[in-house]
């Protein structure tokens, strides 16, 4: 599933003129994405380990 682009509710002048990321804070928020995206494709496998070995007692 797709997130939308639109959920972001912040206005264009607020992102215009906000500060830029530091770098520091760029890597944080890149660890802790991947980190989500590990977390939920080792759950997806997981939920389709559990399935085939259910599916192969039938």
């Amino acid at each position: 599933m797709m997130k939308s682009n639109y959920s972001n509710t912040a206005q264009l002048k607020d992102l215009m003129t906000a500060p830029p990321m530091s770098a520091a804070r760029h890597a944080e928020v890149m660890r802790k994405r991947i980190e989500q995206r590990r977390m939920l494709e080792e759950a997806r496998d997981l939920k389709r380990a559990i399935g085939d070995v259910l599916s192969d007692k039938r």
